[in-house]
């Protein structure tokens, strides 16, 4: 219990038999259930789940009228294994299930790599416990010295994709969209179609524009990367793809559904018309340069398709402006404890016995 608050942790694994048992060890005693999700890993992560549960549980003092989704006796640690491998999403998904039948007031998730420091768990859940936000985030791009252990290539991804997401959740001020360490409430979680939210990798970026949709308030958490020895499974050339095109869709459907089905908000028009008079202003410029070296001149198609070009670009800048000033209410950044000194020294594969 926490603040009056029951606490679920969701540790997600798939491969990590070196880090999840510390991190499940390291869990902040004020969590009240944690579910360890391993997602059909090959190595011996199931294992190491079920060994550091059984031992955790042995010594777990937990109120007795709190029940289990799985029928079995009342246990602070509950292993959950996939017959076979879902994806990232897919574990968190089941994860956050098995919190709501429990009646989890909010639920953080954790990583089983070692990269979130579990020492500041608090200050992820606070906006949710609080009532100040819906769902909470990290973010390792908001100050410069939180993101030194950030390589430059992962920089450059997590830039990239930050700008995309920001079009297609409408959230203009979070950032680090990849930063899975993250509370939600109960209420949320129900309200939220999960069955249409991906089960891959892109869930953190998908269920941002869902949560968009629901108008939802999204708090971002300053945090310190933190890298050591572990090493991902994304492969990034194709994950950034599958991104980049969910996104794109996402976008899509959030203008749909908010904006025109919802009700209808001028900033769809304005991004309409942007979209088409970039492209077709783009298009129309490179017909007239090619058939000017043809000698064919163009001049007069050039300066169209310029004005046109413009004028795009006019309309997309008012569709984004009118788009955040519509999501402003939905959107705050954590300050709490934001220049705290956290732990950044590297994470190690420590086993459990």
């Amino acid at each position: 219990m926490y603040k009056g608050k029951r606490i679920g942790v969701v540790v997600t694994a798939y491969n990590e038999d070196a880090f999840v048992g510390r991190v499940i060890e390291t869990v902040p005693d004020f969590v009240d259930r944690i579910y360890a999700v391993d997602d059909a890993s090959p190595d011996d992560s199931w294992d190491v789940i079920q060994r550091v549960g059984s031992r955790i549980n042995e010594r777990a003092d937990l109120e007795p009228e709190l029940t289990v989704t799985d029928g079995g006796d009342a246990r602070r640690v509950v292993p959950i294994r996939h017959e076979e491998n879902r994806g990232y999403g897919a574990a968190v998904k089941t994860g956050y299930r098995h919190a709501v039948a429990d009646e989890m007031d909010v639920v953080a998730v954790l990583n089983g790599d070692g990269q979130m420091d579990p020492e500041i768990l608090d200050r992820i859940i606070d906006p949710v416990v609080e009532g100040e936000a819906d769902y909470a985030k990290g973010n390792r791009l908001l100050n410069p010295d939180d993101r030194d252990g950030m390589s430059s290539f992962r920089f450059l991804g997590n830039a990239m994709l930050t700008g995309l997401s920001k079009f297609a959740s409408g959230y203009w001020t979070i950032g680090d969209p990849q930063n899975g360490y993250t509370a939600i409430s109960r209420e949320t979680i129900e309200q939220l179609d999960l069955e249409a939210i991906t089960d891959r990798y892109g869930f953190l970026n998908h269920i941002l524009t869902h949560l968009n949709v629901h108008e939802r308030r999204v708090a971002d958490v300053p945090m310190t990367a933190i890298y050591g020895n572990e090493e991902s499974s994304i492969r990034y050339v194709p994950f950034i793809q599958f991104v980049s095109l969910l996104l794109l869709r996402s976008f899509l459907w959030r203008l749909k559904t908010r904006y025109v089905v919802q009700e209808f908000h001028p900033a769809v028009v304005f991004y309409g018309t942007g979209i088409a008079g970039l492209v077709g202003g783009c298009a129309g410029l490179g017909g007239s340069i090619a058939r000017s070296l043809r000698g064919k001149g163009g001049f007069g198609g050039a300066v169209g398709s310029f004005v046109a070009t413009l004028l795009g670009l006019i309309a997309l800048g008012m569709g984004i402006w009118l788009d955040t000033e519509e999501n402003k209410p939905l959107e705050t950044i954590s300050d709490e404890h934001a220049g705290a000194e956290l732990d950044t020294e590297p994470k190690t594969p420590q086993s459990i016995e």
